[in-house]
């Protein structure tokens, strides 16, 4: 009977955790929100997403990094596409997004469509799980209702995850919104699409913390390649393949590039060379004794947990008719 008593009391603590968790971290979302109101809501994304990656396939790593980065700052809310001086787009860490007119093509068909009904948060979720699919990635379904925000500054920016971070430092952005380690190995997994800038990495190749060498993790057989690429004194914005070898296609290759020493970001890398993320790592590359996970599962759950960080819903925010303006 004391046993019994105790699982009750248990799996009663658990779902009050579940509850608690939920509402602070501002889920309120469904599958199939708009299926009455506007019922084509995900067809018209996908078309206006395809139609641009056809033209420009780099719009998909934007469009997955744009809504990473908006749902990171004030939550899953679109304050990202609002335009303006100090707004969330013009701080240093969003200044090189791309895809915003991606969105704001979609915005015009749906309020044609459906005036005033359709979230530019909403949009721009459906839109980044849209492009994953479009680079070969697996496609999950995306729970909607968000509200849009209506506040964005660009000073609320800096405690996005920067290329320099440390795991720990990682681990403690990503659990701050409700994200664990498996979460963070994961969502940074998205690095297998898209390109940096030679100047966020480029400090790595030539006097490495002010030793005089390169960083001692970056494969040597590799230092050479991105030498040439970002030559020292060079101007920074040539782009590079965060993937090596695979910078256009959605794959676990990148976990792979880790593993050799291959990763451009000193934030990725480090993943590997962290006890506490390589575990991780290792389980996407199905390496023996570990138990394997399928990283184009475990990505679509992650994005749907991390979409659902301190969402508006209800009657808070608004349904902007134009992304890049408030109402």
């Amino acid at each position: 009977m004391r046993i019994q008593l105790n699982q009750t009391l248990a799996a009663a603590f658990f779902v009050l955790l579940a509850i608690f968790a939920t509402s602070a971290f501002g889920q309120g979302t469904r599958i199939g929100f708009y299926s009455s109101s506007c019922p084509r809501v995900e067809s018209i994304v996908q078309s206006t997403v395809r139609s641009h990656f056809n033209a420009n396939p780099t719009i998909a790593p934007g469009l997955l990094r744009m809504h990473f980065h908006d749902c990171f700052v004030q939550g899953c809310d679109g304050s990202i596409l609002i335009a303006g001086a100090n707004t969330e787009r013009t701080a240093p860490p969003n200044s090189l997004l791309r895809g915003y007119e991606v969105i704001d093509d979609a915005k015009t068909q749906l309020e044609a469509a459906c005036p005033g009904v359709v979230s530019c948060a909403d949009i721009l979720a459906l839109a980044a799980r849209d492009s994953v699919a479009l680079a070969g990635g697996a496609g999950w379904s995306v729970p909607t209702g968000r509200r849009d925000g209506l506040v964005s500054l660009a000073s609320d920016t800096s405690n996005l995850p920067g290329f320099t971070d440390s795991v720990d430092v990682q681990r403690q952005k990503f659990q701050a919104k409700g994200l664990n380690t498996q979460d963070l190995v994961t969502l940074v997994g998205g690095h297998t699409i898209g390109t940096s800038a030679c100047q966020f990495f480029s400090y790595r190749l030539y006097n490495y913390n002010s030793t005089g060498s390169p960083d001692p993790s970056i494969d040597p057989a590799f230092l050479p390649t991105l030498q040439s690429l970002c030559p020292q004194n060079s101007g920074g914005s040539t782009r590079i393949g965060l993937d090596n070898g695979s910078q256009n296609r959605f794959d676990n290759s990148f976990f792979a590039n880790l593993r050799s020493g291959r990763g451009v970001l000193e934030s990725d890398q480090r993943l590997w060379s962290d006890a506490s993320t390589q575990t991780s790592v290792q389980r996407y590359l199905g390496i023996r004794g570990l138990l394997g996970l399928t990283f184009s599962v475990e990505f679509g759950r992650s994005m749907v947990k991390m979409s659902n960080i301190e969402v508006k819903t209800g009657t808070n925010g608004e349904i902007r008719r134009v992304c890049s303006a408030v109402n």
